[in-house]
């Protein structure tokens, strides 16, 4: 069966034939390079942002890595409004009930934007002390208020994007989300150097920069969820819904987002408090070892998300041997990968750190840091496909304890604990031990949930 109907008119039923009959691998690979695409360039707002501000100095390397931290948890929450209502628009649409997901991509949209709303706000009135909460130094306190100001004005528009972007590639149009991500991407790398160099912007220009786009890549997915062409379900502002059950299964759907990412965010700022003990040039190193592993991650967790529109389907439609053999080559692709990958950056970490900022301390930190949390990176292919497994099939009580494990309930108390014993090495350890930890976690968690589906089947 071939994909060329996926992008037509006629997407609905096209994808409801192509996600539940053609061949597990083909079904998978179609939906996560894309997705994959996307994560990657998604990256790149973080990642050139600390490569063109490495250029300037030390200090502004260090405040980009300590406003990251929020950026995470707005992130998060786009992802919490859109895996929520897009795991649900899912299993409506492998149920055949298009209204129901209708409702729902309206209603996850107008939340997400709200939300946003009063993040910029609040941001903005507790500007100084968020910068200090987030782990900021008296030496880069001036840098982080500059560039956090300017980021937050963003927020309701990364939101809302990442909201859409999810609530489409969830649907089955994984292209689709993909171009809307691109266009703001492509847009801020070629806004960083003009407005950090030629205009003399400094920190703000790489700040204003990332808010272009993400503006731009709202404007993109919005359209595009509003042309039925594009979508599987037409986005239409008034058919947004009050009603509780839909605010429910945003919970259920999302709160395994809000965990893995969210956390993600107060790991990092903890990962900046620990560090600072040992000088802004630690703070640096974390910032660009937080970015390259990010980079890598991406990958699994595109994987993972091209493998979720196709588990909601199948979960939906009640195919669950079919779904079981994609979870497993989910998880053997993305370990494969993870090895190769984790093998060659371990090789060329201090070329790597280098790459970011030439500072002597900055690099032997970074190098140790970043060879440590790659040698358990390879097992994070299992435990992310395990967690988006569990999100999409509606199970967030056992989906929120692996989302929380790896960067919370595991990272907090080994965060505080490592660096007391083993000092700098502690910090360095941390997320390697809590990877393993993780894993050891995760393997009775998943056995439990595909007996209940024997059961079921």
């Amino acid at each position: 069966m071939g994909t060329p109907s996926l992008w037509g008119r006629k997407s609905g039923e096209g994808l409801y034939r192509f996600l539940t009959q053609a061949p597990v691998y083909r079904v998978i690979l179609t939906m996560a390079v894309p997705t994959i695409i996307s994560m990657l360039v998604t990256c790149l707002y973080n990642i050139v942002d600390t490569y063109f501000v490495g250029q300037i100095d030390t200090q502004s390397t260090a405040a980009v890595g300590v406003v990251f931290s929020l950026m995470c948890l707005i992130q998060a929450l786009g992802a919490f409004f859109g895996q929520g209502s897009g795991s649900y628009m899912s299993r409506e649409l492998g149920a055949r009930r298009r209204d129901n997901a209708s409702v729902m991509a309206a209603t996850g949209l107008v939340y997400a934007l709200l939300v946003g709303i009063v993040v910029c706000v609040g941001g903005l009135l507790l500007l100084r002390p968020l910068s200090l909460w987030l782990g900021s130094t008296p030496t880069i306190l001036p840098y982080t208020e500059q560039y956090m100001a300017i980021i937050l004005l963003g927020a309701p528009f990364q939101i809302a994007a990442f909201a859409l972007n999810s609530q489409l590639r969830m649907q089955g149009n994984a292209r689709h989300a993909m171009w809307g991500i691109i266009a703001g991407a492509l847009l801020n790398v070629v806004l960083d150097p003009v407005l950090i160099f030629v205009c003399s912007l400094g920190l703000r220009g790489a700040a204003l920069a990332t808010v272009v786009g993400q503006i731009v890549s709202f404007l993109i997915l919005y359209i595009m969820c509003s042309r039925s062409s594009a979508s599987a379900v037409r986005l239409q502002l008034r058919r947004f819904s009050l009603r509780l059950h839909l605010v429910k299964e945003i919970v259920y759907g999302g709160s395994p987002s809000l965990s893995r990412q969210g956390l993600a965010s107060i790991a990092v700022v903890l990962l900046n408090l620990a560090a600072a003990d040992y000088g802004d040039a630690a703070i640096a190193a974390m910032s660009i070892v937080s970015r390259v592993t990010m980079f890598v991650m991406c990958v699994i967790v595109g994987l993972g998300q091209g493998f979720q529109p196709f588990c909601g389907y199948c979960y939906g439609a009640q195919l669950y041997k079919r779904m079981h053999q994609g979870f497993w080559f989910t998880v053997v692709t993305g370990t494969v990968f993870l090895v190769i990958v984790s093998g060659v950056v371990f090789y060329f970490a201090e070329a790597t750190v280098r790459l970011f900022r030439d500072d002597p301390i900055v690099i032997a930190v970074g190098v140790t840091t970043l060879r440590w949390q790659l040698a358990a990176y390879p097992l994070n292919a299992f435990i992310m496909t395990g967690n988006m497994m569990l999100q999409t099939t509606r199970r967030p009580f056992r989906a929120n304890v692996l989302a929380s494990a790896r960067k919370g309930l595991l990272f907090i108390p080994f965060i505080l604990i490592l660096p007391h014993l083993f000092g700098l090495m502690g910090i360095a350890m941390c997320q390697a031990v809590c990877d393993v930890v993780t894993f050891l976690i995760a393997i009775p968690i998943v056995r439990s949930a595909f007996k209940s589906k024997k059961v079921k089947e």
